[in-house]
């Protein structure tokens, strides 16, 4: 299996053309080479993610800006994103609420959920390869993948936040590419690959090179087209019951339990991030109060709306 994994890391991996906007003329067709130690890359054991070339981003040095740009790959023959890549900073950073993104069908999208192995029920995210806290992009198909909600939640989000907060307390830019990983012309990625380097630092404030696994415990997965079906197999022992993250929208009609969709329970919305809190969290001390929003309601009702559950205090 573990030799197996790493043969399809090996052959997905491809040198990548980055062709800048109107907006990012500096970067000129700026050629970026994923990490070729991406085939050591083990497989799936428990953790969420796994660090790849010893933490060490591979950015060029002449990458290294303190101009705003961002820059989305054109999906490919199959629909399948390319890479995302922006120098994330307070100008990126959304300046409105998020909206309803339930209308992008990602390559590989199912809308199907597991009530009993999954605490928020739906298996797969829209999941925004740069997230939407850090560049404000809603519902750009150049953006969103099939991603679990695992891979969202446990996977990519931390990473997210360090950089958002990192950002927002320094002032400072950070280098931020996120390469998701195809196995031949699977619909589903297998996991994404996370870069970050804090510019005016250089690297001191935040620094990261990981692979997030695109996987579900307890739930196998088809990644050539997206199907799924009960495998307590692939659960590792001492795993924990995964939560949620992203938006969730779905078609309706789609079958399973219900149960506690109802509920009724106080949270805090932060209007400016697009993310839902306990009222005891930390963040809501801090969120400012032009931007802050009581909801009594169900935690369904909010993700359906587009909203996102705080990845600390997970309410």
């Amino acid at each position: 299996m573990l030799k197996k994994f790493r043969m399809m890391l090996a052959g997905a991996i491809a040198a990548v053309v980055v062709i800048s906007g109107s907006n990012v003329g500096w970067m000129q067709q700026t050629e970026v080479q994923a990490a070729t130690d991406l085939s050591q890359v083990p497989g799936y054991t428990g953790s969420p993610y796994t660090v790849v070339n010893d933490n060490e981003p591979n950015f060029a040095k002449s990458d290294f800006t303190t101009d705003a740009f961002e820059d989305y790959g054109d999906l490919d023959s199959l629909g399948r994103c390319g890479v995302a890549y922006a120098n994330i900073c307070k100008e990126l950073m959304p300046t409105e609420k998020r909206g309803r993104i339930g209308m992008v069908k990602p390559s590989g999208w199912h809308t199907v959920k597991y009530p009993d192995i999954i605490k928020d029920r739906y298996l797969y995210n829209r999941c925004h390869l740069i997230g939407f806290q850090l560049a404000g992009e809603n519902a750009n198909e150049k953006n969103l993948i099939t991603g679990t909600r695992y891979l969202n939640v446990e996977g990519m989000l931390p990473f997210e936040d360090e950089v958002a907060d990192y950002v927002k307390e320094t002032g400072n830019h950070v280098l931020y590419r996120v390469t998701p990983v195809f196995d031949g012309d699977n619909l589903v990625a297998s996991g994404v690959q996370m870069e970050a380097e804090s510019v005016e630092d250089s690297g001191a404030g935040v620094k990261f090179n990981v692979y997030c696994y695109n996987v579900q415990p307890g739930i196998g997965i088809d990644y050539a087209t997206g199907d799924s079906w009960v495998d307590q197999e692939s659960v590792v022992d001492g795993e924990p019951d995964v939560g949620g993250n992203a938006d969730t929208s779905s078609a309706s009609g789609v079958s399973g339990n219900s149960s506690g969709a109802t509920e009724q329970t106080e949270y805090v919305i932060n209007t400016n991030t697009g993310k839902f809190h306990k009222p005891s969290c930390n963040s809501v001390k801090k969120m400012k109060t032009k931007n802050k929003k009581e909801y009594t309601g169900s935690r369904e009702e909010l993700i359906s709306e587009g909203y996102e559950p705080c990845g600390s205090c997970r309410p």
